[in-house]
């Protein structure tokens, strides 16, 4: 699994919707200057955010579509629209990670590990300054309230061990899976909807 992994971060192998978050991975990783490993993540991210402005110039992938009136919720990391009754848009500046990439390497995990929620990046949308990736998704209603024991043993069976309250870590893989509170995990029909994930590879994923 690991090896499988690796190849679809490093753009090798596909995943579900993964076409995109790849694409411009891939063109992050071609812009970033070879001095970028000194540079502050403030640094970084800000050059990363060119790159992809030049990017959604080049291959017309700024996204035009969000409707402000069908604003659902937000918290600290995204907003969340209404585009029909089947799926959402979530628009995401990428506030939990250092890199513009470690998040887009958190949708391609997401893809993954949890397809029925999968994101599909379709475009970008710049508000105020602030660059927002903006993922479609699956709109997931839940039926009765989430109990984490059942999240958490669930995630047992896959290999990831409680770390602290609702994070936790794959020792085998070396990826952290972290703010899996019940907002965030929903409850249909007796199945779990991993809705919203944050994912961090470690040195140990790569070795």
């Amino acid at each position: 699994m690991k090896h499988e992994l690796q190849n679809i971060i490093s753009g090798k192998s596909q995943v579900r919707y993964g076409d995109a978050i790849q694409e411009i991975t891939s063109y992050l990783r071609r812009s970033k200057s070879t001095s970028s490993e000194t540079k502050e993540s403030k640094q970084i991210k800000c050059e990363e955010a060119k790159s992809i402005r030049q990017f959604c110039d080049q291959n017309n992938f700024w996204n035009t579509k969000i409707d402000i009136n069908t604003y659902v919720s937000s918290g600290a990391e995204q907003k969340v629209y209404l585009q029909n009754e089947f799926q959402v848009f979530k628009l995401n500046d990428s506030i939990y990670y250092l890199s513009w990439e470690d998040y887009f390497n958190n949708l391609l995990l997401n893809n993954y590990f949890f397809p029925d929620t999968a994101y599909q990046l379709v475009g970008f949308y710049e508000s105020e300054e602030v660059l927002y990736a903006v993922v479609e998704q699956a709109f997931i209603k839940s039926d009765q309230n989430t109990e984490l024991e059942n999240v958490k043993k669930f995630l047992d069976e896959n290999g990831f061990e409680n770390t602290r309250n609702n994070d936790y870590f794959n020792s085998n893989l070396g990826i952290i899976l972290e703010d899996l509170h019940d907002e965030n995990v929903l409850t249909f029909e007796g199945n779990l909807y991993f809705i919203d994930t944050v994912f961090y590879i470690t040195e140990q994923f790569y070795q």
